[in-house]
């Protein structure tokens, strides 16, 4: 999970200072230093300063920093996370920064979010491409005895069985929707659903998503029933000992008929005895079994995954993906948005939504898996776009604002202020790495 986190953040790091890089160049501005990690304790400039990799190519020393929190670009004539205000306070030089109009500045600091943007884009238009879309149609699920309902559906009112037949009173096709962020984050989500033949509303509440930031939070929500039959049977089990096979379909325990693998594990779940009876059919044959439950009180088989019939597999042509990957790409942004919304109102609480390096390494899973790497890196992409542009001195859009508002009012702001602004933005964001830091360590302690 660290690797991946790590290279993801490398990869969109790079392309991010690359952006103003270029962007520096192109209007011959000397950039001094590129840097991948920082080569100080961010955000004492002068302290614990060197590099673990480093070479000059023309005017630019490039390198790899020991401080894995983000990266940099030293763009000559500008105060950035380097704090190097001696060459402030020399005369500009055309080559410099300062000495550039306000339209080129603002382009060279707008350079990285671009890049990050166009990044996303990409990264979103080729998934979508090579790989197009695989999903779990609802009319299957739907057909095959709707959800089995875990802890979390089961606190909002879903019941095992249920067949979900509309979201937000819209039809829909792919049954993960049920769980995307768009749909969560809506102001008044809702489940119709078909229960015995009775449609029943389900609404979820304004904060429902907060739980989908805990870790294996997907795993407890929703999943589609599946067939009482077995796949594979674990090592020194119950299922062992007896001889059940694969392919052996559960039909009753206890006496009670079963044909889902949650209708076994409630059964079991709710013997009191110590042993258990059971028949399974094989072939043709009914065959009955009984045994003794031991201390793990299971049976000891896995089932199946879901039938390839069930499982839809889309594939597009490069310009419907170059048509797709934008919308979805800008999706992200879109629930960014939606959420920040939510948490100003009081819906979302602003703890429970923000994920750290820990949390978001958790979203890459233990096993290292490309699709997911290159979706999560897309998405971060894109979240990183979006959170540079926000007005905060010491981030891009800080810079943003300043130079809007000398475009505006032809008026620079002056270096105090601009120094003083950037001290206050530096605090905010070692503030907010701090709660970030902490407040990941407390949800892998507590859960929430």
């Amino acid at each position: 999970m660290t690797a991946q986190l790590l290279l993801s953040l490398s990869i969109l790091v790079v392309v991010h200072e690359w952006g103003h890089y270029i962007t520096a160049r192109m209007f011959k501005i000397r950039v001094e230093k590129f840097y991948l990690f920082f080569d100080f304790l961010f955000p004492l400039a002068n302290v614990m300063n060197f590099s673990l990799i480093k070479f000059k190519r023309g005017d630019t020393l490039f390198g790899v920093g020991w401080f894995p929190l983000g990266g940099y670009v030293k763009i000559a004539g500008m105060v950035d996370e380097s704090m190097d205000k001696e060459q402030m306070k020399s005369a500009p030089e055309p080559w410099e920064f300062r000495s550039k109009p306000a339209w080129q500045r603002l382009i060279v600091m707008l350079g990285g979010i671009i890049v990050n943007v166009i990044v996303g884009v990409l990264i979103f238009v080729a998934i979508t491409y090579w790989l197009g879309d695989s999903y779990i149609r609802k009319d299957y699920v739907n057909a095959h005895g709707g959800i089995q309902a875990l802890a979390l559906a089961d606190s909002i009112g879903l019941k095992t069985g249920d067949k979900i037949v509309r979201i937000n009173g819209h039809d829909y096709t792919d049954f993960a929707d049920i769980a995307k962020p768009d749909v969560l984050l809506s102001d008044s989500a809702t489940y119709t659903v078909d229960r015995n033949g009775q449609e029943v509303t389900i609404h979820l509440p304004a904060n429902f998503i907060e739980n989908f930031n805990r870790r294996n939070a997907a795993s407890m929500f929703a999943i589609p029933r599946v067939l009482a039959q077995v796949n594979s049977i674990r090592e020194g089990s119950l299922a062992g000992k007896l001889g059940l096979q694969k392919d052996d379909k559960f039909i009753s325990v206890n006496g009670s008929d079963v044909t889902y693998f949650d209708e076994v594990a409630a059964a079991v779940k709710s013997t009191q005895s110590d042993s258990i009876r059971f028949s399974v059919l094989r072939g043709a044959d009914t065959l009955q079994f009984a045994g003794p439950l031991g201390n793990d009180r299971t049976i000891g088989f896995y089932v199946s995954k879901m039938p390839v019939e069930g499982i839809t597999v889309t594939r597009y042509s490069l310009g419907q993906s170059f048509a797709m990957g934008p919308a979805r790409a800008f999706g992200v942004i879109y629930n960014q948005l939606k959420a920040f919304r939510k948490m100003f109102k009081g819906n979302l609480s602003f703890r429970k939504s923000l994920s750290g390096p820990v949390g978001m390494a958790q979203m890459y899973g233990g096993e290292w898996d490309w699709q997911r790497f290159w979706q999560m890196t897309g998405i971060l992409s894109m979240v990183l776009a979006f959170m540079n542009l926000l007005p905060i001195p010491a981030l891009d859009g800080g810079y943003v604002v300043f130079l809007l508002w000398e475009m505006i009012t032809g008026k620079e702001p002056s270096e105090k202020f601009f120094e003083n602004a950037l001290k206050v933005g530096f605090a905010l964001i070692i503030l907010l790495m701090v709660f970030v830091f902490s407040n990941d360590i407390i949800k892998q302690f507590t859960g929430n």
